[in-house]
């Protein structure tokens, strides 16, 4: 026997809240309609025992004083919806055991029972039924016919009239609920914007007190973050500006010392510690945000300049077709991404191949990939750290300050794309950059003829 799948709470507060609400107030009305039914029903029966009671009385009188030939042209007239009238013995039953026909019974006996004797018994039938045995004055055999009323019945338009109420107060519901959510989906949706440009759009600080309260404390800390990471990025390039003198005074003092292995070393140490400088600076500004504005560009010229530069300066980089469409981004922050990818494919593997593919989903995607030594499946994502350096992989002669793959990192982040590592099939390292295609819009057409032969 297969087991009945489990309800799934929802995930978002707006379906709890409207869950909870919408089943609350469905489970009240119909509380509400069945307590009304109820009580009309108690009343109704009420009504009906004290009715009967009276008419029946009165229509037995009636017959007994009418000569015996005229009582059958009268029992049409005595009829009622719920009983009528029949000059006979009627049918032999049980004693009635339902509460309604008790009552029922009760009613007539305490009407007519103590003027004519009388029988009361069931008759069988879908619905209760049950019959009266009396004999008139001059011995005529009397039976009255019953078929109790459980209630009055539903008007027509009773159903329908609430499904309207019903659907009324869902529609109040959901939009009390949206009205209440609207803010928490807001503020999600400013921190998700809230990427390394720190421009994410302002919240509206209107609305109720808590909302708004909420929406300028969130302000405040973007406003906080923007100032300490602009503070940040002046120290750094004030550090960078404050060592830059100095190496330079020591290159230019090992330039007079004649050439020997010691100044060789030094002068190699100048030129990391000024490497990692600016690399520093460039982190920073990364995080800070980007100030190039996005631009329509052909990737392929992009890419193909890119190669070009590389294969003059004799290093291993092929570029594998292109997928000719027309791309929105910042060109020169793409551009940064793949050299950096690229710089790294030639230390660990001495050659880079660059691969484009247009997807169905409208996303596009560039990977280099290289035949080296590959990441431990535990540090593909502990590389993008900044200065993160694997011992296996790097040492003097490849050099790298570990900021390489942070920078490409944090750029992603900044065009809305995805920067991801993962090892080859026989060997070596895939680095997949996967970025969105979309129309120009108000973005500067760029010619292609601007990415040849321009340095990196």
């Amino acid at each position: 026997m297969t087991p009945l799948p489990m309800l799934h709470w929802p995930r978002t507060l707006f379906a709890r809240l409207a869950l909870i609400f919408c089943v609350g107030l469905a489970l009240a009305q119909t509380l509400s309609f069945w307590f009304t039914m109820t009580e009309r029903n108690e009343a109704t029966t009420h009504l009906m025992m004290g009715y009967i009671e009276r008419e029946v009385t009165s229509s037995v009188a009636l017959l007994d004083h009418l000569p015996p030939a005229e009582r059958a042209a009268w029992l049409p007239r005595l009829a009622r919806r719920s009983y009528d009238f029949i000059l006979g013995p009627g049918v032999a039953g049980d004693p009635p055991d339902a509460r309604l026909s008790a009552e029922v019974a009760k009613s007539i006996t305490e009407g007519i029972g103590t003027a004519y004797p009388l029988t009361v018994n069931t008759v069988p039938d879908k619905r209760e039924h049950l019959q009266v045995h009396l004999t008139l004055s001059d011995g005529t055999p009397l039976t009255i016919d019953i078929r109790p009323m459980p209630g009055v019945p539903l008007s027509g338009w009773l159903p329908a009239v609430l499904a309207l109420q019903l659907a009324l107060l869902a529609g109040c519901c959901w939009l009390a609920v949206r009205l209440a959510t609207r803010p928490l989906h807001q503020l999600a949706r400013a921190a998700d914007t809230l990427g390394p440009d720190l421009k994410a759009a302002r919240l509206p600080e209107d609305g109720p007190s808590e909302v708004s309260r909420a929406a300028q404390a969130f302000n405040a800390m973007q406003d906080r973050i923007a100032m300490y990471m602009a503070e940040r990025m002046q120290i750094l390039a004030s550090i960078s500006h404050d060592l830059q003198t100095p190496i330079t005074r020591m290159r230019l003092r090992l330039d007079v010392i004649e050439d020997s292995e010691q100044s060789a070393k030094l002068r190699q140490d100048l030129l990391e510690m000024e490497k990692l400088v600016k690399e520093g600076v460039t982190y920073a500004r990364t995080l800070h945000g980007a100030a190039e504005a996005p631009c329509r560009i052909d990737l392929d010229a992009l890419l193909d300049s890119l190669v070009c530069d590389y294969v003059d300066a004799g290093q291993a980089v092929s570029f594998d077709g292109g997928v000719a469409v027309a791309l929105v981004t910042r060109p020169q922050a793409l551009r940064r991404i793949v050299g950096n990818l690229v710089d790294n494919a030639l230390k660990f593997a001495g050659a880079a191949e660059i691969k484009t593919q247009a997807g169905r989903d409208g996303r596009l995607t560039i990977s280099v990939l290289d035949r080296g030594p590959g990441i431990p499946a535990e540090s593909l994502e502990a590389v993008f750290e900044p200065f993160c350096r694997l011992e296996t992989s790097r040492n003097r002669h490849t050099g790298g300050t570990g900021l390489g793959l942070a920078i490409a990192r944090q750029l992603a982040l900044a065009m809305d794309a995805a920067l991801s590592l993962s090892n080859r099939s026989g060997g070596g390292l895939e680095a997949t950059l996967t970025l969105k295609t979309g129309s120009a819009g108000e973005a500067r057409e760029v010619s292609p003829s601007l990415f040849v032969n321009k340095e990196r």
